[in-house]
């Protein structure tokens, strides 16, 4: 199991209950979702490649059919984690002022940033109108309330990340441990939602299903973390980001502020001065990767990401799964620390 089967097992089924939810509306704002979904281009015609990876609706249903769920039963979830993840995105792009998205314009910078935030609030609705249709699935009433109140839960502890992501901005003094408790908002969260979502829906067993949220908060962790590592040193024909797009954009990230706690005095002044620039210079980016480099902060991140998936895996180890659906989520959660995107 790696992402790529993790797609082939249940993004069709999964497209077509996100393409029911957004529905067929003329009004322009449903295009805006069509278009930042990856569905349309600007001009509402298709577009050859859906953009997104879809990991955390896939983790949902994963869960589900691990804990011995039908996992077709789950779409609803799995629809309104994928929403709600992408009413994030939209969020996130005005707030940090992005004009791309994997290479494509963001909603906000083709139609303004207020139709931007309308169309990312309209789409934290649809999350839970999404959730809500559970019940028309023969789910208990007594789950979907639970399955709602998990999900407000969850996009509560993603606002509270954005907002620590925020305040960092200015800050010089930012520590791992901030950095780490920023990140299980803002990244942790909806893995351990995602997977926790799953396997209420597909089970009664409440230690399997603490144990699958432990498992997911830690292989989140893992995952922004090594993304952090692509961010800076990734390729960037296969991330589909500018290299060194973290540093042009001055994120301090796990690299960057592992870099201002322990780089030698001169060397930490010049990555300050550099990130208080109003912009980047590309001329800056090879000054920037060297003072990472005199901290070994690209190996430091790496084992950082390593810890969190070996955390994933032990937690994982103790739930009482089928050895055949531990065996899926640990080499999904293997494939995932070797991605290149």
């Amino acid at each position: 199991m790696d992402l790529q089967s993790l797609s082939s097992r249940y993004q069709p089924e999964l497209d077509r209950a996100l393409i029911s939810m957004v529905g067929n509306s003329s009004l322009p704002m449903y295009h805006m979702m069509r278009y930042h979904m990856g569905w349309v281009d600007a001009s509402g015609e298709p577009r050859q490649k859906v953009g997104g990876k879809r990991l955390r609706p896939g983790l949902c249903l994963l869960a589900c059919e691990s804990v011995g769920g039908e996992w077709r039963k789950a779409l609803p979830a799995a629809a309104a984690l994928e929403l709600l993840h992408n009413f994030t995105l939209v969020h996130d792009d005005i707030e940090d002022g992005d004009r791309e998205r994997q290479g494509v314009p963001t909603v906000w910078h083709v139609w303004g940033e207020a139709q931007g935030i309308n169309t990312g609030d309209a789409m934290h609705v649809l999350a839970r109108l999404a959730l809500l249709s559970l019940n028309g699935n023969g789910v208990p009433p007594e789950k979907v309330l639970r399955a709602a109140r998990m999900l407000d839960e969850t996009c509560l502890r993603l606002c509270e990340g954005q907002h620590l992501d925020i305040s960092y901005e200015g800050r010089e003094d930012v520590g791992i441990e901030e950095y780490i408790t920023m990140i299980e908002g803002k990244t942790a969260a909806l893995f351990a939602c995602s997977l926790e979502l799953g396997a209420i829906l597909g089970a009664d067993d409440g230690a399997v299903v603490e144990g699958l949220g432990r498992f997911g908060r830690n292989l989140g962790l893992a995952f922004q973390v090594q993304d952090d590592a692509l961010g800076i040193w990734g390729e960037a024909k296969v991330t589909g980001k500018s290299a060194a797009s973290d540093i042009l954009k001055k994120k301090k990230t796990f690299p960057v502020i592992h870099a201002l706690r322990n780089a030698e005095e001169g060397l930490r002044r010049e990555l300050l001065r550099i990130y208080a620039q109003e912009n980047v210079r590309m001329s800056d980016i090879a000054d920037v990767l060297h003072i990472l480099e005199s901290v070994d902060a690209r190996r430091i991140t790496t084992e950082a990401a390593e810890r969190y998936i070996q955390q994933a895996l032990f937690e994982l180890g103790r739930t009482n799964l089928s050895s055949e659906a531990r065996n899926d989520l640990t080499s999904l959660a293997e494939s995932l620390m070797g991605r290149q995107y």
